[in-house]
């Protein structure tokens, strides 16, 4: 199956909470979600018998739309994170986080991850000043990553900078007005900016 390409609004009305796939149009009032904070549909008002399967099922589904994924690839970094040591949930999370698109929006560079996927595909993004144009390539601890010259005067790019009103992460150290952020330290879960718990997608693969 390929990339949705359907309204993003209503993935948030499915998973009953802001994934900000629009960036900072999330913040406003403007957001369907703050007006129809419930799921699409002819039956979505009804009242849905909660199973652990659905709650799990509905909470890897937030996790894999959150970072635009789809179920191939989210399945494989599941699977990257369990043959990591510590608990699979968090390695999963920090296994997204370090996602060079998921950077590039978390520095301000983009005005959604939707944004930086495609920053990055087209070539306007580098890492330790070499361009990089693969959305997944992970980045290390005292890597950076930067716009590169000639795409700075992108409008998007300038837009993103100059509206960025996300809470700044810890492990992320970034200038937005020279385009450059450095990874200064491993991603933390509880950094997130959508709750998610984890371990309910661990027991949904798990079973």
């Amino acid at each position: 199956m390929g990339r949705y390409t359907g309204p993003a609004c209503k993935l948030c009305r499915r998973e009953r909470t802001r994934l900000f796939l629009k960036g900072e149009r999330c913040m406003t009032d403007r957001c369907s979600f703050s007006r129809r904070a419930y799921p699409p549909g002819e039956h979505g008002r009804g009242r849905v018998r909660e199973t652990d399967y659905m709650l799990q099922l509905r909470e890897k589904q937030k996790t894999r739309r959150t970072y635009g994924l789809g179920e191939k690839q989210f399945r494989g970094h599941y699977r990257k994170a369990q043959k990591q040591k510590g608990r699979t949930g968090e390695n999963l999370i920090r296994i997204l986080e370090s996602r060079l698109d998921n950077v590039v929006y978390r520095a301000g560079f983009a005005l959604s991850r939707k944004h930086a996927r495609q920053l990055v595909s087209h070539g306007h993004i580098a890492v330790d000043g070499k361009k990089v144009n693969i959305p997944s390539y992970p980045v290390k601890v005292g890597q950076t990553v930067s716009v590169v010259e000639k795409s700075r005067g992108i409008p998007a790019i300038r837009e993103a900078s100059e509206t960025f009103q996300r809470e700044p992460v810890a492990w992320l150290s970034s200038d937005r007005k020279n385009l450059i952020a450095t990874v200064v330290d491993i991603p933390a879960p509880v950094c997130v900016d959508v709750p998610i718990k984890e371990e309910m997608v661990v027991e949904l693969y798990s079973r």
